[in-house]
């Protein structure tokens, strides 16, 4: 009989295990029913694990990257790739000072693509001062992969860490700036939908580093979206998050999409963005501190004693928002 209910027997892996979301989360701890060891690593739950140094601590992350389309407005898989890990280690409040890099490509790569590719991971790792360090490349037959895969894992260096489950009663849930436009920009792509959006892929370590010392939580809302985040975030530390439906970080070009394709808008991932707990009195200076880079970002719900996500729509009314489920949004990143 199966530990679990992820690897019982009778069943197989599905996209939606992918994809972020409910799948992916439950996965996750199913994963960790049989791998327990953990040595005396901590936030093994979070996005990056922790390693005590004494006066500082490592922060250790890894992720692999299969994007359909490979090239798109505002990036590539070689700049997702590269942001995408070095915002997993910004998120925990560490400073990422490496990465390593690993491809697997497919025989017959283009090799312009694959130097595009390289390009834009050479602009990521000098404009965010992180360079790649170590890597390895495999190349395998035709039709064994889809073209190229990608897999980075970034270290970092922290004196205090951001952990997931630090959102307390009365704080105010902040957003960097508006949310959803990665998801949103692949999937126009895909479906030859005219939009003026372009992905939101960037690093933000000035960003987090900025307003650390004021964070309770921080995480970006990658695979999933923010519904993904906020649930997970509300579990983890026993708390009710209400999201403010007046203050939805969504643009108009994002919802359209959302409502066309029939894709849960709270899935739609960013990857340039974060999610922040503030106590109310750091709220505002925190806000002021990130439109400096970003004049989108902006309070956009607040946290109280209870369990769940829900959205205050404008009359007044709560709706639950729960943790995405289905296929969502396959390749994303």
């Amino acid at each position: 009989m199966s530990i679990s209910k992820s690897f019982n027997k009778n069943t197989s892996i599905s996209l939606e295990l992918g994809s972020g979301g409910k799948a992916s989360w439950e996965f996750f701890k199913d994963l960790r029913k049989i791998m327990k060891y953990t040595g005396k690593w901590k936030n093994t739950g979070d996005d990056a694990a922790i390693y005590d140094l004494g006066n500082q601590k490592l922060a250790f992350t890894t992720d692999a990257f299969i994007v359909d389309p490979l090239f798109f407005k505002g990036g590539d898989i070689g700049k997702i790739a590269m942001c995408g890990t070095i915002n997993d280690v910004s998120v925990m409040g560490a400073v990422p000072i490496g990465i390593s890099l690993s491809f697997v490509i497919e025989e017959g790569f283009p090799t312009k693509d694959l130097e595009k590719i390289i390009k834009s991971i050479d602009k990521v790792s000098r404009d965010a001062k992180v360079p790649v360090v170590t890597g390895d490349t495999k190349v395998t037959e035709k039709g064994k992969i889809d073209k190229i895969e990608i897999t980075t894992s970034g270290v970092g260096l922290a004196k205090n860490i951001i952990s997931n489950s630090g959102a307390k009663p009365g704080d105010k849930i902040i957003a960097s700036g508006n949310l959803g436009e990665h998801g949103a920009v692949i999937l126009a792509e895909r479906f030859n939908y005219k939009t003026k959006l372009k992905s939101d892929c960037q690093t933000f370590i000035k960003e987090v580093q900025g307003v650390a010392k004021f964070l309770h939580v921080c995480k970006d809302p990658t695979r999933g979206g923010l519904g993904e985040n906020l649930n997970e975030i509300a579990e983890k530390s026993k708390v009710k998050i209400v999201l403010d439906e007046n203050t939805l970080p969504f643009k108009k070009d994002v919802v359209a999409i959302s409502e066309l394709l029939g894709v849960n808008l709270f899935a739609f991932p960013s990857e340039g963005r974060f999610i922040a707990s503030v106590s109310a009195k750091d709220a505002g200076k925190v806000v002021k501190k990130l439109q400096k880079f970003n004049p989108e970002a902006k309070i956009i719900g607040e946290v109280e004693k209870g369990k769940g996500v829900f959205l205050k729509t404008a009359i007044g009314g709560l709706r639950p928002i729960e943790m995405p489920q289905g296929k969502l949004i396959p390749r994303i990143c």
